[in-house]
């Protein structure tokens, strides 16, 4: 995860200053989900490839995941295919770097107490990557699956002796008091009232990736300062962002920055520390793509993986 949120700070750099050449991704709407098709080039990386996605409710009846990946590489001189990759968890990995490359920048820096909405893949590499950043010792955990959330308390548990953990009752019992706050849910509507956010905490909304998805509610948008993965995906995609903006409550330049711009010093976050920050994020392929490429130079250094001919 260090490793991750090390990546991120160059992938987020090249995404500000469009170095990195990063389409809108395309989506294919399913008749119980969706898939998305996200390319990417980071020159400073050398890295190229795309990522396909898949979110389908469906699935949990059958026994399958609800979302999957994979993930292609390419040489980036000339184009060919280099390294196929299982893209389910490096989805996590990246968006738990990113939230934690977010925390790092924008969180106060004296945080103890973190609040997770959800229980699924994306709420432990958040915690994983929020743990990196800042000295948790506090964790309070909320989904609408109790068994969900104490599974999750229990391999925190395990995994994390030191810390903890709480199993809230309610989303507000949750956030209540907590320094960090995270979204990582595919609900389409508010996960909590902002009125329960205490004055500078920090927030990372991660869930939502439509405009008709709507994690946060305009309340907490409206009183934050509010950090972005990338603008243009987030007016095109992010219910969170779009809903207050089609509704007049905020405008486009209420977007503070995107994280890009404060991790090259072009812009700063938090300006004291009362402030609420919130780090919105639909998720990029360049994300994915300069993990991969992490993984594929980790694999390629360390004689794992298999030669596979086409």
């Amino acid at each position: 995860m260090r490793q991750a949120i090390e990546t991120m700070k160059s992938v987020f750099r090249q995404l500000s200053s469009h170095e990195a050449d990063v389409p809108i991704r395309t989506p294919i709407t399913l008749r119980q989900g969706v898939t998305l098709f996200m390319p990417a080039y980071l020159p400073q990386n050398e890295a190229l490839g795309v990522k396909v996605a898949s979110i389908c409710s469906g699935n949990l009846s059958q026994g399958l995941p609800t979302v999957t990946a994979l993930i292609t590489l390419l040489d980036s001189q000339t184009g060919l295919p280099v390294a196929i990759m299982e893209g389910t968890y490096l989805t996590s990995l990246r968006t738990g770097a990113a939230s934690g490359l977010a925390t790092d920048l924008l969180a106060r820096k004296d945080v103890h107490t973190l609040a997770v909405i959800g229980a699924g893949a994306q709420a432990r590499t958040q915690i994983e990557a929020v743990n990196c950043v800042r000295n948790i010792q506090e964790t309070h955990l909320y989904s609408r699956t109790r068994i969900s959330t104490e599974t999750l308390a229990r391999e925190l548990a395990h995994t994390c002796p030191k810390l903890t953990v709480v199993v809230a009752k309610s989303s507000s019992e949750a956030v209540k008091g907590a320094d960090i706050v995270v979204a990582a849910t595919n609900s389409s509507t508010p996960v909590f009232n902002g009125t329960d956010i205490m004055d500078g905490a920090h927030i990372n909304a991660i869930g939502s990736f439509r405009p008709d998805m709507q994690e946060i509610d305009e309340y907490t948008v409206k009183r934050s300062i509010v950090i972005v993965d990338q603008c243009e995906a987030v007016l095109s995609e992010a219910g969170d962002i779009v809903i207050p903006l089609r509704k007049g409550i905020i405008t486009e330049q209420h977007i503070q920055a995107e994280l890009g711009e404060i991790v090259a010093g072009e812009k700063i976050g938090r300006k004291t520390a009362n402030d609420v920050t919130l780090f919105k994020s639909v998720g990029n392929a360049a994300q994915d793509i300069g993990v991969a490429k992490l993984v594929l130079e980790s694999a390629a250094a360390n004689n794992l993986g298999a030669i596979v001919p086409l």
